[in-house]
């Protein structure tokens, strides 16, 4: 096989082993325990719970930095900032955020940095530029969520394990499983950027904070009911005017739900899940929960659907969730591709037999008598 240019990978991996952790390793887990006062399972507990894969007895796997961040977590123990049943949950959370994120912060840099032109030292001088730059922005970042936190804490009517009043929101791409087999994996990572990218500014817009996403989807809450509602609408919508973005489907639900180490659980968070799972593409249904607190709103417009049973759920109550009559947004269907053109000329006669329906009996059109 020929030699590939570019590095030595061997020589690049110690390279970085230099620059990200200060040293080549050197120590094996038992040492490291012995220099932190640490139990020898207690800290193979803690790298577990960060993700990283098991190091074999006796292997020198670790560095003087693996010490500090043990002796680090151990200070936060005797401050009392975690206790013994929040910090497996904590350093898991932890471990998965900056998990992703440095896959992405590596993407970036070997899809910048030329690996193929560049020789060790130019490399080096590139890494130890970059890196403290990435380290600030990310801790700036954490400050800014930590601010936001506070504050929603701090503002909230109710908190504790009791809950607090939110909506609940899940949107899915319609035909997910179908598409990653027909795409190739370029326009799979353009599908998911642009759900991804997109469906972040339209929920930030509203006052609404992503939670995670799951491949084909997305889990969003609100504070208010009114900012689920326009959310799961511009969302549905956005396949409309651009393109590239997938159809979605929403289910919206609002209630009592209980918010730990930035995830959300609860039985609202589950009927919003299942209502997702029962939503006709394009579509946004809601929860007797949600119907209740938008009723008498007149930027909504709510029909009770038929009920349904589903996994957990046995009479499930979904009420679909529209736009008023004649407040659609407005999209130039000349510029549109063929599904939205489609769709809107089905929007458009719906708007017309609303409209007819509320006539009088004698006023009504012509082509709708002839139809019955």
């Amino acid at each position: 096989m020929p030699d590939l240019d570019g590095p030595d990978p061997h020589e690049l991996l110690e390279l970085l082993e230099r620059i990200l952790l200060g040293s080549l390793p050197s120590l094996t887990s038992a040492e490291v325990a012995e220099r932190t006062g640490i139990s020898q399972e207690r800290a193979r507990e803690r790298w577990r719970a960060l993700g990283f894969t098991e190091v074999p007895e006796g292997v020198p796997a670790f560095t003087e930095a693996d010490v500090h961040a043990l002796q680090l977590t151990e200070r936060l123990r005797e401050l009392g900032f975690v206790g013994e049943e929040a910090e497996a949950s904590l350093i898991r959370t932890v471990g998965r955020g900056l998990s992703r994120l440095a896959e992405l912060q590596v993407a970036l840099l070997a899809r910048t940095m030329m690996l193929e032109e560049m020789d060790l030292d130019a490399l080096e001088d590139r890494l130890v530029e970059v890196s403290p730059v990435l380290e600030e922005v990310m801790a700036y970042v954490l400050r800014r969520h930590s601010l936001s936190a506070a504050s929603r804490m701090l503002l909230s009517s109710s908190s504790g394990d009791d809950g607090q009043q939110m909506a609940v929101g899940f949107a899915d791409i319609v035909g997910y499983t179908r598409q990653t087999r027909s795409l190739r994996q370029s326009e799979l990572a353009e599908l998911v950027e642009e759900f991804e990218s997109r469906s972040q500014a339209v929920v930030t817009a509203h006052q609404g904070r992503v939670i995670k996403t799951i491949g084909d989807e997305i889990l969003f809450v609100t504070d208010t009911p009114e900012d689920a509602a326009r959310i799961g609408l511009e969302l549905t919508e956005l396949e409309v005017q651009e393109e590239k973005f997938p159809e979605l489907r929403v289910g919206l639900a609002y209630g009592s739900v209980l918010s730990r180490l930035g995830d959300v659980y609860g039985p609202v968070v589950n009927l919003a899940a299942r209502l997702t799972s029962t939503a006709r593409p394009g579509k946004v249904l809601a929860d007797r929960g949600m119907a209740d607190a938008l009723k008498g709103d007149e930027s909504f417009r709510l029909r009770r659907m038929r009920r349904t049973a589903v996994r957990g759920y046995r009479r499930l109550e979904p009420w679909s969730l529209r736009r008023p009559l004649g407040e659609a947004p407005q999209f130039d269907s000349e510029n549109l591709p063929g599904p939205a053109s489609q769709f809107l000329a089905e929007r458009g006669a719906d708007l017309v037999r609303a409209v007819d329906e509320r006539k009088p009996r004698g006023e009504r059109s012509s082509s709708r008598k002839g139809g019955q």
